[in-house]
């Protein structure tokens, strides 16, 4: 039987701008992959990300790591990722992006990877590019860059906003790992407390940050606190000092289920500009 080549391969170096171009035409939906993008430059690490090259030409990308990406696929391309991909279930977590593509790409994944623990089929993409105070938002003058020094305080405030999201812990057995990734977050200065007598009652991440666009993630606040009004204006302080620094346009996901947050982010300006999927595996 002949066999083609298939057009899906890792990216090259030689193609890190034109990935990013590719990126840029929906930044609030690809800033994670641009994100990623950067890294693999400044590392050499390319492995992660494929890319679809058909007459030289790169036509999208798809980051495959613990999480499955699409980034401005069409049909043909997400074929050709699934070929890829098939035998990969046991490395990936999750698959999330634009719903088209997501839905597309599991429906030619589950066949062979199996039930998913959860779908989250409808998650509104938010963003931003007004300042909240603008608005008429009032900042919270406690909010500030975590310290390296407070890993252990930060550690558990993460542990608790992952697994109320996702339905289980984000590790068993030895936390090393889990400290590891938390750490690492702080020592970049992507992520952002409320600390008082010695307890973390606000926290959020800095997820992606790429291109002059920032993507919060695990927004939390102490449940004793939940119901004051604190969240607004805790956020709205991260995404003024986000604009005021690298990131121009701010953007986030939610469930379309959580409504309290949703009315707390349109408080703050952000407005739909696109709508993710998550696949929890």
């Amino acid at each position: 039987m002949l066999r083609t080549r298939s057009p899906v391969r890792p990216l090259s170096h030689l193609e890190c701008d034109a990935a990013l171009e590719l990126c840029a035409r929906d930044l609030p939906a690809n800033v994670f992959a641009a994100s990623r993008v950067i890294e693999a430059s400044r590392t050499g690490a390319f492995g992660s990300i494929l890319a679809h090259v058909e007459d030289g030409e790169l036509s999208s990308l798809c980051w495959a790591s613990a999480n499955v990406v699409p980034v401005e696929t069409v049909t043909e391309d997400r074929s050709a990722y699934a070929e890829r991909l098939r035998r990969w279930r046991s490395r990936c977590a999750s698959v999330f992006g634009p719903r088209e593509a997501v839905t597309d790409l599991w429906g030619q994944l589950e066949p062979a990877w199996g039930r998913p623990r959860a779908i989250r089929a409808s998650q509104p993409l938010l963003a931003t590019t007004t300042p909240p105070s603008a608005l008429g938002v009032q900042l919270d003058p406690r909010v500030r860059p975590a310290r390296p020094d407070e890993v252990d305080r930060v550690v558990p405030a993460a542990a608790h906003m992952f697994t109320a999201e996702i339905g289980y812990p984000p590790y068993s057995g030895s936390g090393r790992g889990y400290r590891s990734a938390v750490a690492g977050l702080i020592s970049a200065g992507h992520t952002y407390v409320v600390v008082e007598e010695g307890e973390v009652i606000f926290k959020t991440d800095v997820g992606s940050l790429a291109l002059g666009c920032a993507q919060l993630q695990g927004v939390w606040v102490t449940p004793r606190l939940r119901g004051h009004g604190l969240a607004a204006p805790m956020l709205a302080t991260v995404v003024e000092h986000l604009m005021a620094g690298p990131a121009p346009m701010v953007c986030l996901y939610v469930n379309d289920f959580n409504a309290a947050a949703r009315a707390a982010y349109a408080r703050l300006g952000f407005t739909e500009v696109g709508e993710f999927t998550t696949i929890l595996l």
